[in-house]
Formats: C-alpha cells, structure tokens, sequence
C-alpha cells in the first residue's frame, strides 16, 4: 500500500504550493514516482508542478455520458470506456504522474466525479511509493472516502484567527467523519515576521497534532506562482522548502 498525504484547509491559503513543494522534497528524498491528485476543481497543481493538464476526471464523466447515449459500439461496455478514458487523462511526467478531478455538470456531478476519482486512485496506486492529494477547501473529498486511508493529514492555513479557527473546525469534522489517519501536521503558511502566532501553539495543542510548521511570506514562491512557473526542483536553500523538509522528515515517509 502507498504512503498517502492529504493537503487539506481553508481556501486561499496556499494548499497548492504546499501540496506540490510536498510531491517535490518526495522527489528529491527518492520517494518516486509520486502519484499526484488534484481533487480540487478550482486548484491549478498542474501550473505549480510544470505540467499540463488536458483531460480530467470530470470531463471523461461528460464524454462517458455522451458516448452512452450514442452506444459505445459492439463488446465495449460504459465501465470499460471509463476506465480507458481516464488512462488517457494521466499526465506522465519524469518522476510523478497527475491526475485531476476537473469540473463537471449536471446533478449528482460532484458525488459520482468523486467515486470515479476514488476507483482511479485504487487503480493506480499501488504502483506508487506515496500519493499526494491536493483537496479543496474544507474535507469534501475525504469526507466521500476517495481513499480508505490518509496517513499523514496536512492542514494548511495562514496565520489569521479565522485560518486558525477553521483549522479547529476542520479537526473536529475530520473526527465526526471518523476520517482514519496516522499523522496529524499544521502548515502555517504567509508568516511575515517569521514567528509562528501564539494561535498557532494553542491550536497544535486543541488539535493534538504531531507537527506545527511555519512558512514566511515567500516571495520567490510568489514570484513564480505569478509566472506560472514549476515548483518542482527548488532546493532546501529556500525557507519554506526547508520546512516541508523537516516536515516529511519528521512526519512523512520512512
């Protein structure tokens, strides 16, 4: 079984870049190939991870639904133009693949791209060391068990009380849910001191997580979200690669 890691906070606050530095220190620390999931239909980690997405899970559901209604032709059945047109929507690159869930429409479309989503994650990753899901904001997506285990939950905020608030709310979701995971880790994202909030200390405690990490305002992450460009191959020089260092260190893979 693969190692799984899911990034998960309030929207906004820089979940993206976390997940993908992750799938990148992953890299460089030999866990490869890393399997990387975009669960967010309004997250870019294809733009932060340097590759493009061109087909997602929610549009192969559109195609599927299309083709059905047309008949999919002799000995073809609905699952198994599913299943061929969401290997089409793997995006291979050197040391990791991406899949992502995307947009899609109609009743009912977020709860059965989910289900797809989980059947492709349980295709997939056993030929993965680890797996990294970028989630949207809140835990719908683990909340629909797209996986049956996390064993490292990443929550990231920023370093507002509302950010710190949410963080707590999504914690005692996570347990109402009886969401299983291993490790509890809190990303605290934009510091512009550098110093961790006392909220912070407080939270790590209400929560009982096993890290608290701070990030400072980062302006060379900025620069390159702003250009669009990858944030895989950025060395432990930078402070915030730094962190998530001593994060997978401490909490990640073994």
């Amino acid at each position: 079984m693969p190692y799984t890691i899911a990034i998960a906070g309030k929207g906004g606050t820089g979940k993206t870049t976390v997940a993908a530095l992750t799938v990148s220190r992953l890299i460089a620390g030999g866990s490869k190939p890393v399997l990387a999931v975009d669960a967010d239909p309004n997250s870019c980690l294809d733009v932060a991870l340097g590759v493009e997405v061109t087909q997602t899970v929610g549009a192969v559901r559109e195609e599927a639904r299309e083709l059905a209604g047309k008949g999919l032709g002799s000995g073809v059945s609905k699952q198994q133009m599913l299943e061929l047109k969401i290997s089409e929507s793997l995006v291979e690159a050197d040391d990791f693949d991406l899949i992502a869930m995307g947009r899609c429409e109609g009743p009912g479309c977020y709860c059965y791209a989910n289900n797809v989503l989980k059947k492709v994650i349980e295709r997939l990753a056993d030929d993965y060391p680890v797996v990294v899901i970028d989630n949207e904001a809140g835990l719908e997506n683990l909340s629909r068990r797209i996986v049956r285990r996390v064993d490292l939950l990443v929550m990231v905020t920023d370093p507002s009380r509302t950010g710190l608030t949410t963080v707590e709310r999504l914690h005692a979701l996570a347990h109402e849910m009886g969401l299983d995971y291993g490790s509890l880790a809190i990303v605290v994202n934009r510091l512009r001191n550098g110093r961790l909030p006392e909220g912070a200390v407080a939270v790590k405690e209400k929560t009982d997580a096993d890290l608290l990490v701070g990030l400072p305002l980062d302006n060379v992450l900025a620069e390159l979200g702003e250009l669009g460009d990858s944030l895989i191959g950025i060395g432990p020089d930078n402070p915030s690669v730094a962190e998530i260092d001593r994060l997978l260190s401490e909490v990640g893979p073994k």
